[in-house]
């Protein structure tokens, strides 16, 4: 790490009326008690779900979740590597195989060695995007028949879908819009894609008093949402209509998108509400998860249905304007769904836009992926802590193994950030991690302090969290600036976490912890 030019964090804790000294937390082996106990660090609710939807025992649903969290992982790497010999990616229908496809023989021995399955392919996903975006580009000329287009990389092809009977305005569509015949398909399904409008997704909101939208995901100072559900300026109230907040950003039709910035009587929480019974998903994470992949989406209407991922980058030809980036399933969804939650596992993944379709007779519903929310308008997604995706295709059981309790030695130079406990990572804009390792530590009482130091140009939060009321809540709190940043606040003994919070910027940052 370079150490010429660091931002320095400094955060005091004082528990009053305490003089026992701590010289080390003292790490946990599991997690504080929650509301809805997870299996493998998946929600049971989500699985018994993925077990309806998907035919699945419960061992197979947390299998395939360990193989999606390594694919994800997996494809993210070899995108990078293989750059414009990339073609895509997609998991097997049991979930059990992912391929991606490749262009030229040096990416097939890339891929073979990641533990992934190569498939040759005659073109690239940058040259099919293209090929997409010249689509886009000319959506407003296309016929209300055509319900929208996509990229299906297990065809290495642009699909666009038509109805019945519509197939000839399809085909001319495409070629109005400059693409090549060979690398184009219509198909024909009977879809009709609307905003779903009269909804509640995760939490209900009330929308000026009248039309009613879902809470997608908590992120740092309100929620994100579907865009169709309202414009800046509009003003939110809750399920229980109390004053909630306010639109500050929304993007609909082009995207589907908003931001609600929520007031103080309102507290972001890292789940999503499960209406099957009444009970909460924790979210650990954005991790993009693959095609093929299972997905589940929880609704006020229809509760919480799953399926799998059909493709990304899919452009929908609303009434009111086409739509593009979406991603398309074929989970089920009704009118009060939209603007819901989607998570793969615990990893969100995206907020409800519109769909084809109902839950008696099937259908199709894409979702606005969240990391693009996040990006767009740097938020924080708020979340209840968890474990990174594997780096390794997953062998046996897939346990992990818990960290080490033995407090490493802070690096040399640290003399700004030193501490009997010190822990190092790397952070970007818009991500979240938790210290220690993902989990928490108990301390008796007394006084707790910690320092964080970022490369230059990385500009960071760091919080303290203790447990309490069955979730984290932060009770300190430091931004970064060019300078040492403090805070002092006063706390009881219990069980606490750190959260480090990406706002600009990347690079590598050491935390450095103690209590006594």
């Amino acid at each position: 790490m370079d150490r010429r030019r660091m931002t320095a964090i400094g955060v005091l804790v004082a528990a009053a009326g305490l003089t026992a000294a701590v010289t080390v937390p003292s790490f946990a082996g599991e997690e504080p008690r929650r509301a809805a106990p997870a299996t493998d660090g998946v929600a049971p609710e989500v699985l018994d779900a993925m077990g309806r939807d998907l035919s699945l025992t419960r061992d197979q649903a947390v299998k395939r979740l360990r193989t999606e969290r390594w694919a994800a992982g997996t494809v993210t790497r070899l995108r990078a590597e293989l750059g414009a010999g990339y073609g895509g990616s997609w998991l097997s229908a049991d979930g059990a195989t992912l391929t991606v496809a490749v262009a030229d023989a040096a990416g097939e021995a890339r891929v073979k060695a990641a533990g992934a399955v190569p498939k040759r392919v005659a073109r690239g996903v940058a040259e099919l995007d293209a090929v997409k975006s010249r689509l886009d580009a000319a959506g407003g000329a296309a016929s209300p028949d055509i319900a929208g287009w996509y990229v299906d990389v297990t065809d290495n092809a642009v699909v666009v879908v038509a109805r019945p009977g519509a197939e000839a305005d399809g085909r001319r569509f495409a070629a109005a819009a400059g693409s090549k015949t060979a690398m184009v398909r219509v198909r024909s399904a009977d879809e009709a894609p609307r905003p779903l409008f009269d909804v509640r997704g995760g939490d209900a909101f009330f929308i000026n008093n009248a039309g009613r939208c879902s809470v997608g995901f908590s992120v740092v100072g309100g929620f994100v949402t579907a865009g169709h559900c309202g414009r800046p300026g509009d003003r939110t109230a809750g399920s229980n209509r109390v004053a909630q907040g306010t639109f500050a950003a929304s993007s609909f039709p082009g995207d589907d998108w908003a931001f609600v910035r929520v007031n103080g009587d309102w507290t972001p929480q890292g789940v999503v509400t499960d209406f099957n019974d009444g009970g909460t998903v924790a979210v650990n994470g954005s991790t993009e998860a693959p095609v093929g992949a299972s997905i589940c989406r929880s609704g006020s209407t229809t509760g919480t249905r799953c399926g799998l991922v059909q493709a990304k980058n899919a452009t929908v030809n609303y009434p009111e304007g086409t739509v593009t980036g979406l991603t398309r399933t074929n989970v089920c969804a009704e009118p009060g769904d939209s603007g819901g939650a989607w998570l793969s596992g615990d990893q969100a993944q995206g907020v409800t836009s519109g769909g084809s379709g109902d839950c008696t007779r099937g259908g199709v519903t894409f979702f606005q992926p969240v990391n693009e929310i996040l990006q767009r308008n740097n938020l924080t997604l708020v979340t209840a802590g968890g474990q990174p995706a594997p780096t390794q295709p997953p062998a046996g059981g897939g346990e992990t193994t818990p960290p080490s309790t033995v407090p490493p030695t802070p690096p040399a130079g640290d003399t700004e950030c030193a501490g009997q406990v010190s822990r190092t990572g790397r952070i970007a804009a818009g991500r979240v991690q938790v210290q220690p390792d993902g989990r928490f530590f108990r301390v008796p009482g007394g006084t707790q302090e910690a320092c964080l130091a970022a490369l230059d140009g990385v500009r960071v939060t760091l919080e303290l969290q203790r447990f309490t009321n069955g979730a984290f809540r932060t009770v300190a709190r430091a931004t970064s600036a060019d300078g040492v940043a403090r805070l002092t606040a006063e706390g009881p003994a219990g069980a606490y976490r750190y959260r480090v919070i990406g706002l600009s910027g990347s690079g590598e940052y050491t935390l450095a912890f103690s209590a006594r």
